[in-house]
């Protein structure tokens, strides 16, 4: 997919999707509801604080069209959202006006959550202007100094989940400061490690380079200059970062510098879950939504394949 317009098309293909949203009392969530259902994306069920969520169903002209959960405490709302899921009477899981430490305890309650076998991690879908094509992110909300073990897991989510959305091959950076593989600098040699992983045909389909700076990874004037050969430099479809703080920072320098469009999803749960900041904008939580819809279609044969 090129483009949020070409995954927004997607979604309406497939049909729409029912979304429970935790905490849903927030305006720019119920515009994003509000515009998913328009387009045909998805229904929806609210869990939240009717009180504060009625006002906002009128000013955005639904409230004749939603289900609404009467839960004022978010961290309940949280909680009785994932219910709706483990129900089958939902699909995907949204986060709404909540905290996200509180949101993903309710994901990975013991007995009410949607616990899988393996790790969760957080990937980003962004447009840049001029790039012609997504490129995706991860982790930067969920996994703080992941090793290579979590590493490894992270990247097999963000892979399958591109898979599904028709990336067949995508071309991985595994990010770091430089490209000379040092014990000093722990992320050089995970990287080294992985990309001998991914030789050994660990990791769904995919060409994975490191360790890679990001300027060779984005410019092949940089790689030449560098004296550096690589088949991806300049095309890069998903960046592995070595860190929480590098993904979080390099995310919003893309999206306050250069206004770069984006969705967010949390992915290695037995359902897709939407986890936007509570200052994204209702045009991200949109295409959230969108990104979401995309990869339920195969949800199930994701997970069977991280399995085995």
């Amino acid at each position: 997919m090129h483009n949020f317009k070409e995954v927004l098309r997607a979604a309406k293909e497939r049909g729409p999707i029912t979304i429970s949203v935790a905490a849903a009392e927030d305006d720019d969530v119920m515009t994003a509801v509000g515009s998913a259902m328009q387009a045909g994306i998805a229904q929806v069920i609210l869990v939240g604080d009717q009180r504060k969520i009625w006002p906002r169903l009128e000013r955005a002209g639904l409230q004749s069209v939603l289900t609404i959960i009467h839960e004022p405490d978010p961290v309940k709302a949280s909680q009785r959202a994932v219910d709706v899921v483990r129900s089958g009477d939902a699909n995907v899981l949204m986060k709404g006006l909540v905290n996200s430490g509180d949101f993903l305890r309710a994901v990975l309650h013991p007995d009410r959550g949607l616990r899988a076998e393996y790790r969760l991690s957080h990937v980003i879908a962004y447009e840049v202007h001029g790039e012609g094509r997504l490129c995706f992110l991860t982790d930067a909300a969920i996994n703080i100094a992941p090793d290579l073990q979590e590493k490894k897991e992270i990247l097999i989510n963000a892979l399958l989940a591109m898979h599904s959305m028709g990336i067949v091959r995508p071309n991985v950076a595994v990010i770091s400061a430089n490209e000379k593989v040092s014990p000093k600098m722990p992320s050089t040699v995970d990287a080294q490690n992985l990309v001998r992983m991914g030789r050994d045909g660990v990791f769904p389909e995919s060409i994975i380079e490191g360790p890679i700076a990001f300027d060779v990874a984005v410019c092949p004037a940089a790689a030449r200059h560098k004296g550096l050969e690589s088949v991806i430099s300049g095309n890069v479809d998903l960046f592995l970062m070595p860190n929480i703080e590098t993904a979080n920072v390099a995310f919003k320098i893309l999206t306050h510098y250069t206004k770069a469009k984006s969705a967010c999803l949390v992915l290695g749960a037995t359902h897709p879950i939407v986890m936007t900041s509570r200052s994204d904008t209702a045009e991200g939580k949109l295409y959230s939504i969108a990104l979401a819809a995309t990869t339920l279609a195969r949800v199930d044969v994701l997970n069977e394949a991280v399995q085995s």
